[in-house]
């Protein structure tokens, strides 16, 4: 196995990587199957053939997002979508006192326009 980010060889039981620090199964500059550089955004590796885990294998909908944060923010669904659950539970105890859904409508208003592209995993949300 080999690292995403840097294409050393890391353990297979190990977390992270030794030589740059990332952790296993994140990055996307090297091919995890035989450490060969690949393009970002193919869909396989050309030296090996391997899938590749893209953005888009993953990819969240940035409508859905941002529609959920305007009509059910005050609930953090969008962010459990999103999967920032520590965000959402927050919303949600905030929303007791009616600032929970101003934070959601925010939110949702700024996944919609692009101020928000992302989720936890660090994938591009898609159109």
């Amino acid at each position: 196995m080999f690292c995403k980010n840097c294409g050393a060889e890391i353990d297979p039981n190990a977390a992270i990587c030794v030589k740059c620090g990332f952790q296993k199964g994140k990055g996307t500059k090297y091919c995890q199957n035989c450490g060969a550089e690949v393009t970002e955004g193919a869909a396989a590796c050309m030296n090996c053939g391997f899938a590749l885990q893209t953005a888009v294998s993953g990819q969240k909908s940035k409508l859905v997002a941002g529609l959920l944060g305007i009509f059910l923010g005050g609930l953090g669904v969008h962010n459990f979508y999103l999967g920032y659950t520590g965000k959402a539970i927050a919303q949600i105890l905030l929303s007791c006192i009616g600032i929970g859904a101003i934070w959601g409508l925010i939110e949702g208003i700024l996944i919609l326009v692009g101020k928000i592209d992302k989720d936890a995993n660090g994938n591009l949300l898609g159109d």
